[in-house]
Order: C-alpha cells, then sequence, then structure tokens
C-alpha cells in the first residue's frame, strides 16, 4: 500500500478535496484466495493457542465478506467460536456504481455500503466448569460493562475521532473506546496480559495501559512500531467511554514490554 504496488488494492475516489487510502479489494477474492485465508487463520490458531491459558479468548476484527473464512479458520486450529459483537460504524467502503458504468448505471450498486463490522470471539476450550475455570486462570469469561449493563455483542462505534489520528496516524487505529469495550472484557478479573501480536498503531496496548493491564505488543513494521510507542501514553490518557458508560476503576501497577524488532 505504502509504495502502490503489489497486492489488490482498490483506489478510491477523493471526497471534498480529500484523497482516502487504498483499500483491498476484497470482493474480487477466488476459492484459493479465501482457502488461502482459511490457512492462513489456522496456522496463526494453532501458533497463539499455545501461549494462552485455558479460557483465554482471542477477538479479531473482520469484514462482512471474510468473516466466515476467519471463523473456519480458527476452529481448525482448535478454538470455540463464542460469537460476534457487531460495530455499528458508518464507512465510504461499499455501495459504489458499477465500475465504468456508473453513469449507465447510476441506480444500481455493486455491494451495500457497510454500516457495521464483525468482532469475532475466539475461546481456548477448558476443562470444567467456567467458576472452577476462573478460580484457577482469572479468566473463560467476559467482564460486564456495569451491575446493570452486560457485556453486549452490539456496541455503537464511529470513526477514530481525529485527536487520536493525530497521534499515531496508522490506516486502521481504532477508536479508544472501542478498544477499552474489547481489552476490559478480555480479563474479566482484571488478571493477565493483553496481548497484541499486530499492534499497528497502538490503540490496542493504550486501551490496556488506561486500565493498568500488564500488555504486550509486536509490530513488525519499524515506522508502525515507533508510531506506537510514541502514541501509546497520549492515547491511553485520552477520554472515551464505553458503550455511552464512564468505567472508572482503581489503576494498577502497569508493566510495559516494548519488543524492539
Amino acid at each position: 500500500m505504502r509504495q502502490g504496488h503489489d497486492g489488490i488494492w482498490r483506489i478510491p475516489p477523493s471526497f471534498d478535496g480529500a484523497k482516502r487510502r487504498p483499500q483491498p479489494r476484497f470482493t474480487i477474492l477466488n476459492d484459493e484466495d479465501t482457502a488461502n485465508i482459511e490457512g492462513n487463520f489456522t496456522r496463526f490458531g494453532r501458533n497463539v493457542i499455545k501461549l494462552l491459558v485455558p479460557g483465554a479468548h482471542v477477538i479479531i476484527a473482520s469484514n462482512t465478506l471474510l468473516f466466515p473464512h476467519v471463523v473456519i479458520g480458527m476452529k481448525e486450529s482448535g478454538f470455540q467460536f463464542r460469537g460476534t459483537v457487531a460495530r455499528l460504524v458508518r464507512t465510504l467502503r461499499g455501495g459504489d456504481r458499477p465500475k465504468n458504468g456508473h453513469e449507465e448505471y447510476s441506480i444500481v450498486s455493486s455491494t451495500p455500503r457497510s454500516c457495521w463490522e464483525p468482532w469475532l470471539i475466539f475461546r481456548k476450550p477448558f476443562k470444567g466448569t467456567l467458576v472452577e475455570n476462573l478460580r484457577k486462570w482469572g479468566t473463560g469469561g467476559l467482564r460486564i460493562i456495569s451491575d446493570q449493563i452486560p457485556f453486549l455483542d452490539v456496541t455503537n462505534s464511529h470513526r477514530t475521532p481525529l485527536a487520536e489520528r493525530k497521534i499515531a496516524d496508522h490506516p486502521s487505529l481504532k477508536p479508544q473506546s472501542l478498544m477499552r469495550y474489547f481489552v476490559r472484557a478480555v480479563l474479566p478479573l482484571g488478571r493477565g496480559i493483553v496481548l497484541d501480536p499486530f499492534m499497528g498503531g497502538g490503540s490496542t496496548i493504550a486501551a490496556a495501559e488506561h486500565f493498568g493491564f500488564e500488555s504486550i505488543g509486536v509490530e513488525i513494521d519499524r515506522q508502525f512500531f515507533e508510531m506506537a510507542c510514541n502514541g501509546i501514553p497520549l492515547l491511553s490518557k485520552m477520554d472515551a467511554s464505553i458503550n455511552g458508560s464512564k468505567v472508572v476503576e482503581m489503576r494498577s501497577e502497569v508493566v510495559q514490554v516494548k519488543l524492539d524488532m
């Protein structure tokens, strides 16, 4: 994407003078491509499951076209599929007129415009009951939002605020309100380590630091790694709400782990 070649990219049009980033063209993947996606997630799952305690959760951001293949791959690796959280967010992806025929077929849309984003939840299997696993490992379930609000499978969201993008201008930076929603849920008792093996701009690690959770971020791209290291302390201090509710907790000691690639 950075170099303008390799991979399959859709160069979107400009709107109101704003130039948008290229987007992957998932609509033209063939059967071999989707089989490769499933295989990649099976290999990923088999590696990551070795690192996790029983009952630990893995949350993967996907899209409406590819998420069935992600589920197949992760289940093949041994994970339990525990459901989907629908992130309600309006984007400019999809809903385009037919290429080279937008005037001739102006009333036709090639795909639906995306108004939601699937976040897939997987869990490493454990023996015994959930209560027993919580006592031993501190996980296996998801923390509720408050005494009145359970963890919901729909979350209202928004595009990443400009203030956060100014701190870490990663092409897929997620808003702190969203990442805090997930990070808080996956450590239901506040014990354990949050791992992000594809750290990007550091939004997951910043959310973990906000709650005082120990976390590890790994990023292979030097530019993004440095962006995350600089941005995490600032992002973690941003004001944000979780499904419209402010969450206030005692902060525990933060252990920062930075892996220099």
